[in-house]
């Protein structure tokens, strides 16, 4: 027997932090298979890069897609890891976004400062950090405060 919490099943009962991790999990799920079915497996992490819409994507670029949905999932679990998995990714993409901006991230495709990544690694980074903290029970908080009006 383990003694992990259970995964809630309602909707309602995850944090905002746990609403945001899936949320954006799903959506980066997404972006690395439809990134795959674009660049396929070849050049790995060469410097030909496919467009997936307006975004440069090859495998490696991928797998990291991936790699990041992968842990926003499994971080629904709870709200603490959520929080915690929101802060890691947001001052990551955060520290990438300022690499791709001065053009330190060719390898992924980047091409610097009017690169099209650099802006949304940005806004995830903003809003990865925002619900990994002042924003990770934004949600549960108003409704207290809500109960607490009610009750007066």
């Amino acid at each position: 027997m383990t003694d992990t919490a259970p995964v809630p099943t309602d909707r309602r009962n995850l944090s905002a932090a746990q609403r945001f991790a899936l949320l954006m999990g799903l959506v980066y799920l997404v972006v690395g298979v439809a990134g795959f079915a674009v660049t396929g497996l070849s050049d790995f992490a060469g410097m030909h890069h496919h467009r997936l819409l307006i975004f440069a994507v090859n495998p490696l670029h991928n797998v990291i897609h991936l790699a990041i949905a992968l842990g926003w999932l499994f971080s629904v679990r709870s709200a603490r890891a959520a929080r915690v998995a929101n802060l890691a990714v947001g001052v990551v993409l955060g520290l990438v976004t300022v690499l791709g901006f001065v053009g330190g991230m060719g390898v992924l495709g980047m091409s610097g400062l009017a690169d099209p990544d650099n802006f949304l690694h940005l806004a995830t980074a903003t809003l990865a950090l925002y619900f990994g903290s002042a924003g990770a029970d934004a949600s549960r908080q108003a409704g207290a405060d809500d109960f607490e009006e009610s009750a007066a």
